[in-house]
């Protein structure tokens, strides 16, 4: 394939991707959207497709949510060393593993849940070296936001998957800012993990989830387009710290955000 693959690092979100049922409708709303195109991947799960924004490849389009009987949904994985050692460290601290360790396109995965019942995947990470992608890529997953019940609770569970306080370079920096808990890496916010969620409400935006945030460069365009595109907002634009965000739904209901301003 022609597009840079950026190798993950351990701990760090470092790869995203979309389980949709139609894979040439996700391509016309995320393509216009956020200025993606695409190139197929032949492989064992069926119609699957690499998003790039330039010659960066930013997330991956796997249309099995109908086969796997799953919601369209936008998944977050974090780069491990091992896949497997992971998984038993989510079942040790309470949380589930759902489906492998197993080998697919990106490397060797799992899928796994936390205690409260947040999804998120692991993702083995490639031997050479890694390094974030490019923030001022426009269109690519700039940093995700966990929304639980407890940040705290959810700050252990994760940093002790992930090894968040024993990893000396680069530097990994674990802080609690008003409200959230805030993952860095290299003095770049790249997660965080806000209380406030509960996993029995009817309103998925309100349970306990990972969301995707893309970077944009005007966030109140890109709810416009999103809308003449079949998408919906959910809400009204709103300033952060982080940067402008919103809240976005595609045409088969998957949540994401967007977010301009953000560095």
């Amino acid at each position: 394939m022609t597009g840079t693959r950026y190798a993950c690092l351990p701990g760090v979100p470092s790869w995203v991707g979309l389980a949709t049922r139609d894979l040439d409708g996700a391509k016309d709303f995320y393509g216009p959207l956020l200025g993606w195109r695409f190139q197929a991947v032949p492989g064992r799960r069926g119609s699957y497709a690499h998003a790039l924004a330039g010659e960066t490849v930013v997330a991956g389009i796997n249309a099995t949510a109908h086969e796997w009987e799953l919601p369209v949904t936008w998944t977050t994985y974090f780069g491990t060393e091992s896949a497997d050692a992971a998984a038993s460290r989510v079942q040790e601290r309470g949380g589930t593993v759902a489906v492998g360790p197993l080998s697919a396109d990106e490397g060797r995965l799992a899928l796994a849940a936390d205690p409260a019942g947040a999804s998120f995947g692991v993702l083995e990470c490639q031997a050479e070296p890694g390094r974030l992608r490019p923030s001022g890529v426009g269109g690519n997953a700039v940093w995700v936001e966990l929304r639980t019940r407890d940040a705290f609770e959810a700050a252990m569970f994760y940093g002790g998957v992930f090894d968040w306080d024993r990893r000396p370079s680069p530097p990994y920096t674990v802080r609690w800012e008003e409200d959230r808990v805030i993952l860095d890496i290299d003095d770049r916010t790249v997660a965080t993990l806000y209380g406030g969620a509960v996993e029995g409400t009817v309103d998925p935006r309100l349970r306990p989830r990972w969301h995707v945030f893309f970077s944009v460069a005007d966030v109140a365009a890109a709810v416009e387009t999103a809308e003449k595109l079949g998408g919906q907002a959910i809400g009204e634009p709103s300033p952060t710290h982080f940067g402008r965000t919103a809240t976005l739904r595609d045409p088969e209901g998957g949540l994401f955000c967007v977010v301009s301003g953000h560095d």
